[in-house]
């Protein structure tokens, strides 16, 4: 399950809240799987805590503070392999191990304190890591998966002719060192892009009968991605090259090495990142 919170804390607050809670009782206290508590005192900070038979376990603390009174704010929580991983404004801020079995969540409340605009839920898919979706112009295909393998068929692949492909994913990278998008064509790969954290780049290549072309590397700046943050990549695809922007800025263009563009049949996704929309 992805929850996305949008909205703006009032300037009149010192703290907000909130729950993931397992219930809506208030005599006993209904318990709260994860409770997320920023508070603007002693320099900011954040709390976090389960409340269980209406009992208070430890405190988990950050001492950070990613709001700002008066400031509009996007809180994402992702629940997966037992933890409760929280992005703000696009940056990771913290993970905390879920304490009550997921399963018994059917309650989410937010706090006063808080002008709220939006809060939106995604369901994230955990039995299988990889799926396969015949291509339809303009549709999106929303999935999610843990980090691994994720493939969306092309049909009849790309009509450079009538111009124009384009490849439109949000990924959500909360932890991770790599992972790589593909554009494949058979067994060949007409476009490999593999952004690697620890060195930096974003390495670009082609497969040909099961041998590697030469690697590009060149950005027009620093590597635009980072571990913690969630992205969105665009690639388009015209008769000469791949043009792929990041984040809604351009990054590269990357001359196509396959003489038939209508061979690409295949986009696949893959490693430490989780894919929650492709339009096509």
């Amino acid at each position: 399950m992805l929850v996305t919170v949008t909205g703006s804390v009032l300037q009149t607050g010192d703290r907000f809240s909130m729950n993931f809670q397992c219930g809506t009782c208030q005599s006993p206290r209904a318990d709260i799987a994860f409770h997320f508590n920023p508070r603007f005192e002693k320099g900011g900070y954040i709390v976090c805590n389960s409340l269980q038979k209406d009992h208070w376990g430890k405190e988990e603390r950050k001492y950070e503070m990613p709001f700002a009174k008066g400031q509009p704010f996007e809180i994402q929580i992702l629940f997966r392999n037992e933890v409760y991983m929280v992005t703000v404004n696009g940056k990771h801020l913290l993970d905390y191990k879920s304490r009550i079995p997921f399963s018994r969540v059917d309650t989410i409340t937010v706090s006063e304190n808080v002008d709220l605009e939006l809060i939106n839920f995604e369901v994230v898919r955990t039995k299988s890591l990889c799926s396969v979706f015949p291509k339809k112009a303009g549709k999106s295909f929303e999935t999610a998966a843990p980090s691994g393998k994720t493939e969306r068929s092309l049909g009849q692949g790309i009509t450079a002719s009538t111009g124009l492909t384009c490849f439109d994913m949000r990924i959500l990278c909360f932890s991770g060192f790599r992972f790589h998008v593909n554009l494949k064509a058979g067994e060949d790969i007409a476009l490999h892009v593999n952004p690697r954290f620890e060195e930096k780049v974003i390495v670009r290549n082609t497969l040909l009968n099961r041998s590697w072309g030469k690697e590009e590397r060149s950005l027009p700046s620093k590597m635009p991605l980072s571990q913690g943050q969630n992205f969105s990549i665009w690639i388009y695809c015209d008769a000469q090259c791949f043009k792929m922007a990041t984040n809604g800025q351009h990054q590269f263009d990357y001359k196509h090495r396959i003489p038939n563009l209508q061979q690409i049949d295949m986009l696949e996704v893959c490693g430490d990142v989780t894919l929650t929309q492709v339009q096509v």
